[in-house]
């Protein structure tokens, strides 16, 4: 009985290890260690990341804004508001991309442009995510 008992106690210790963040919220991350899920480069500044949690339960981390929307378009779940998206507020908070606002003409991790901000006249989600998506059409022979 005793070696069932550490059979179950390292398997829960093992499917907990594998289990990223919780499953409502972000996923923590791991500055320089983590990598973007679109491009595989090596996370490195906060303030640029994003984070995608699929009804699958899974989150995947990336370094810019443009590698996150541009993997989730090709995902099937793209439009599920059950699709949680977060960024990094300019207070260092993850917060709902969706109800988030952006400027362009920064320098981000991967040249797409885009940052969380508080500025007026700041672009709204949906305006982000339609001129990303114009710029990866652009990009796609």
């Amino acid at each position: 009985m005793r070696a069932r008992q550490v059979i179950v106690l390292a398997a829960t210790a093992l499917a907990a290890a594998c289990t990223e963040g919780n499953a409502t919220g972000p996923a923590e991350l791991k500055l320089d260690r983590d990598t973007c899920a679109g491009c595989g480069m090596v996370i490195s500044e906060k303030q640029f990341a994003a984070q995608v949690r699929g009804p699958a339960g899974a989150s995947m981390k990336f370094d810019d804004l443009g590698c996150a929307l541009g993997w989730l378009d090709a995902q099937p779940f793209k439009d599920d508001p059950a699709t949680a998206i977060w960024v990094v507020s300019p207070d260092g908070a993850w917060v709902d991309a969706r109800a988030a606002h952006f400027t362009a003409g920064h320098t981000t991790p991967m040249a797409f442009g885009f940052a969380p901000s508080t500025a007026a006249g700041a672009l709204d989600f949906e305006t982000t995510r339609a001129r990303l998506r114009a710029h990866h059409a652009k990009e796609t022979p």
